[in-house]
């Protein structure tokens, strides 16, 4: 009888193993993304050139470092043979990126098996991807893919996994919605500047580590369709992030609270990009995004030269709406405020427990105590890391407008053709200026500078002082994906002592160690200050009853 059991057990259990072998094939099956069909000539295989010491050239595409530490691309062309020049240009940067996108990823999910899971799961939920992107992107990927290192072959190959990277951004937002996709944009015209004309800013504060936002690309794209435009991207990345084309309209995204999708569509990034190259005012801008589908809710920051003015496009998986102001400014932080979907329950709740309110609220103050508003004023406030009526926050809050994570701060004076893009750290370093229509009018055959020196903004200050130097100290222990085995409770609070996130960790540590009336203390003090979120203030009142209840 227990044979006969144990028979059948064996039975149950290989066709269990079978069904999951099954699944897995399927899954990776249905995952595999063929790259669009390209006819390659001899031409690509032209090798770079230097014509001179730091400017790299292929064709008439060319790349260089900027003594300001960001990286400079031009590109031109069809769709694959600009991202094949990207690829050829940037080979290092696209490798440097995804080294350390996936060294992350695995301190994040340490446990190959896991690991292995995700991988599945990032291939069933991008199944339908490429169906989602133009053929003019995949072909521009495609070309990018060419220089993607083989040593992540067994994730997918090259083309595959830079095409899912472009998805990285929303899947995160969807299924995490990080605290650390939290950026602020502004807009001013009219009798709310000081020569009238349209001044945008924005902080990306889009964090996953200090290597990925290390090397910055400053990349500038002549296509054979559609606008020239420039973007801040970084190896790999054909989507926009932040950007302005030459007939003066801007695109900055903004992340807003989303429900978990069941797949994916149109990656933001790619949605931003097609509005970059393609749109020349607001309401074209509109369109383009009316006509894809997202996975994630986002807001579009459109500026444009054209209209005098910005506005805003609200986005979700089911729905679009549209927002602008009777007054001469517009505010995005990280929520919707559109009459239909600034209403919906989850919107609200959002709102609720978030700190984008709070910043929404500090930036209004702020243009409403500066008065007309200048390139100048915008990097002031772009770098303020007060609270409401300057309150002390402490370093790095995320009520803050600067909030110390910041991937790049950018400023654009669409009218005019000029960009301001921050160099490290974060939006600290100074902003150096860049006009359009000189670098598009540009034949680079010697490495020169090519930012407009006489506009460069000056460097912030706060890098001078102590309270910079003690940040720094603190800044690593901030992320859940850094290492804290020497954490030291006091030297926290010492380094940032109006941060209720010091006195939050400390106490987490002594809750980690079980040492309940060490903790309480933190808990208590770190309750006094001004907290970002309900989800931490509930963490720590939380924990200080866990505490209380340990004692006992």
């Amino acid at each position: 009888m227990l044979k006969k059991f144990l028979k059948v057990l064996a039975w149950i259990f290989g066709i269990f193993v079978l069904l999951i072998a099954a699944l897995l094939i399927y899954v990776r099956a249905v995952a595999v993304t063929s790259p669009p069909m390209i006819t390659p000539t001899d031409a690509f295989d032209e090798a770079v050139t230097q014509p001179d010491s730091g400017l790299y050239k292929w064709k008439n595409d060319w790349f260089r470092k900027s003594e300001s530490g960001l990286y400079e691309l031009y590109v031109e062309g069809p769709p694959y043979e600009r991202g094949v020049a990207n690829g050829k240009l940037t080979h290092d940067l696209v490798q440097y990126q995804e080294q350390v996108f996936t060294d992350q990823i695995h301190r994040l999910v340490p446990s190959d098996f896991y690991l292995g899971m995700l991988k599945y799961f990032v291939g069933w939920f991008n199944r339908d991807l490429a169906d989602n992107i133009s053929t003019e992107y995949k072909q521009e990927i495609y070309g990018v893919s060419q220089a993607a290192s083989h040593d992540f072959d067994d994730i997918a190959d090259p083309y595959q996994r830079i095409l899912n990277y472009h998805a990285a951004h929303d899947i995160g937002h969807a299924l995490q919605n990080m605290s650390l996709v939290g950026c602020t944009s502004f807009a001013t015209w009219g009798d709310q500047s000081e020569d009238s004309t349209l001044i945008i800013g924005r902080n990306f504060d889009f964090y996953v580590g200090d290597e990925f936002a290390r090397d910055k690309i400053i990349a500038f794209y002549n296509p054979t369709k559609g606008h020239k435009f420039m973007m801040v991207t970084f190896g790999g990345m054909t989507g926009v992030l932040s950007g302005m084309n030459d007939q003066g309209l801007t695109v900055t995204i903004n992340a807003a609270k989303s429900e978990i999708p069941s797949a994916s569509a149109t990656p933001v990034s790619l949605v931003a990009r097609e509005i970059l190259q393609y749109a020349t005012n607001i309401k074209e801008a509109q369109g383009i995004a009316a006509k894809r589908k997202m996975f994630v809710a986002e807001s579009f920051l459109i500026g444009s030269a054209r209209d005098g003015k910005a506005a805003i496009i609200e986005k979700t998986p089911d729905g679009m709406d549209f927002f602008e102001t009777k007054e001469n400014y517009i505010i995005s932080t990280n929520h919707f405020q559109g009459k239909t979907l600034g209403e919906t329950q989850l919107n609200k709740d959002h709102m609720a427990t978030s700190a984008s309110p709070y910043r929404f609220k500090r930036v209004k103050e702020l243009l409403a105590q500066q008065g007309k508003n200048s390139v100048q004023k915008t990097a002031v406030i772009l770098r303020n890391q007060q609270g409401l009526g300057g309150e002390d926050i402490g370093m790095g809050n995320e009520k803050a407008i600067n909030q110390l994570v910041a991937h790049h701060g950018i400023i654009f004076q669409p009218e005019k053709g000029l960009v301001w893009i921050s160099t490290a750290p974060w939006q600290l370093g100074k902003f150096v200026c860049y006009d359009l229509h000189k670098i598009f009018a540009k034949n680079m055959t010697a490495n020169e500078e090519i930012i407009e020196q006489d506009l460069t903004i000056p460097a912030d200050s706060f890098l001078l002082t102590n309270a910079y130097r003690q940040y720094v100290k603190f800044h690593p222990y901030r992320f859940p994906f850094n290492p804290r085995t020497d954490l030291i409770p006091d030297s926290l609070v010492k380094w940032n002592p109006q941060s209720y996130h010091a006195y939050m960790l400390a106490g987490d540590f002594y809750v980690d160690h079980k040492e309940w009336k060490k903790a309480m203390p933190f808990y208590e003090e770190g309750l006094k200050k001004e907290v970002a979120t309900q989800q931490e203030r509930e963490h720590m009142q939380k924990n200080l009853e866990h505490c209380k209840a340990g004692i006992k």
